[in-house]
């Protein structure tokens, strides 16, 4: 495969994002998708849902800067090599990212990105920071940057490969979150609303909890009656690597996904242990995030794993994120920047008694496996396509 070098600022224009002034609300609406690097997901294509929009009125402030469909969107100041996306409609975005528009003569849309995503190292050496320590990868440095690229039509086999593997992530992720949302519904639909079976012929009383009123028949407990609470303990960081000795180790939420944690530390002393599918609860800001442990790992202060001394994971897993709906704040609004040990023992729990219980994780436990099965399946693509995506780019498989 022959490759010719060009820079950035030749595949096509170079586009700088905006934010408008913030005291003029006006600026801000529902017309025009805002995207900002917060909204980025890492190893997603794609921002399906941006915190802001920008209205008409900014747009016409700030129309020379609107992207169509296709353009590629790279992070360029503060998480500089982490983050891109491609659009998905006519967007903007604000000053810390660098947009490509590739001119269709001579380039792909999607080629375009798996060439950034595998150029960003480069991105990132193109500054090394400013006088004030923030990492800022100016237009004229980004648009100089060079990169090497095959003929169009290339592009676009390389292209239609990578993009297989993210259209079979993207599909499993939606159904991933399908299936989150319908076991998430069963639970308030039996628990929080109190429409399970035989609830008909159930009067509510009073708890005499903060928890008010529950079914006749249902009783409140504590977490430490229904868990096992490990604390995390961090060892000394002599005792970390990155080389995979050891443990996985998980200090607080930084390797959080949406369900299982990612793996980027292994510690070498084990000290507080959390067992293959532990709820890994958040003790310390942002308290109450939760991840399930997909393996055997040690945990540091940040936190606490769960273990239901029943083997209803699921009831306790959804109960917990119910109560912590927005991060820092419990159901009752109380807010929280770090919990003890002894608030967490103490957490109340509605509880309907054995045989609900089993009755709900019949129901629930199947929908966690094919989570589980799905989300699996999803590391496997990504590992898969970041194999091919160097050798790809860089013409050593041929295509």
């Amino acid at each position: 495969m022959k490759l010719k070098n060009v820079k950035i600022g030749e595949i096509g224009q170079i586009i700088t994002g905006n934010t408008p002034p913030r005291k003029n609300e006006d600026y801000f609406g529902s017309d025009y998708p805002w995207i900002k690097p917060t909204d980025i997901e890492i190893d997603y294509r794609f921002v399906e849902e941006p915190e802001e929009y920008y209205s008409n009125l900014a747009y016409k402030k700030y129309k020379n800067a609107l992207l169509p469909p296709g353009a590629t969107c790279v992070v360029t100041i503060g998480t500089v090599g982490q983050k891109l996306c491609l659009t998905k409609e006519q967007s903007f975005t604000n000053q810390s990212i660098n947009a490509i528009i590739p001119n269709q003569d001579y380039y792909d849309n999607e080629f375009v990105f798996y060439l950034m995503k595998f150029s960003l190292p480069k991105v990132s050496k193109a500054n090394p920071g400013t006088a004030s320590g923030r990492h800022h990868v100016s237009k004229s440095n980004f648009s100089n940057i060079e990169v090497e690229v095959p003929p169009k039509s290339e592009q676009q086999k390389i292209a239609s490969i990578l993009s297989a593997f993210d259209d079979l992530i993207e599909n499993n992720t939606r159904r991933i979150a399908i299936l989150e949302e319908m076991a998430r519904l069963i639970y308030r639909e039996w628990f929080v609303h109190y429409k399970y079976p035989g609830h008909e012929n159930d009067r509510l009383i009073d708890s005499g909890t903060e928890l008010g009123e529950v079914p006749e028949g249902w009783g409140v407990k504590s977490l430490e009656d229904l868990c096992e609470l490990i604390v995390g303990q961090s060892p000394k960081s002599e005792f970390y690597n990155g080389t995979g000795d050891g443990l996985p180790f998980h200090q607080g939420v930084k390797d959080f996904g949406n369900r299982f944690p990612t793996t980027t530390t292994w510690c070498t002393v084990q000290k507080r242990i959390a067992e293959k599918g532990d709820i890994l609860f958040s003790v310390r800001a942002p308290v109450g995030r939760i991840n399930i442990a997909n393996c055997k790992m040690i945990i540091g202060r940040g936190l606490h794993a769960i273990r239901s001394k029943t083997g209803n994971q699921v009831f306790i897993f959804e109960h917990l994120k119910d109560k912590f709906q927005e991060e820092d704040s419990m159901g009752s609004g109380t807010i929280y920047k770090s919990v003890t040990k002894g608030d967490m023992l103490g957490l109340k729990f509605k509880y309907p008694g054995k045989n609900l219980i089993e009755q709900f994780e019949e129901k629930a436990e199947p929908i966690f496996d094919q989570i589980r099965i799905l989300t699996e399946k999803n590391i496997y693509l990504k590992e898969t396509r970041d194999l091919l995506l160097p050798k790809l780019i860089s013409g050593m498989v041929g295509v």
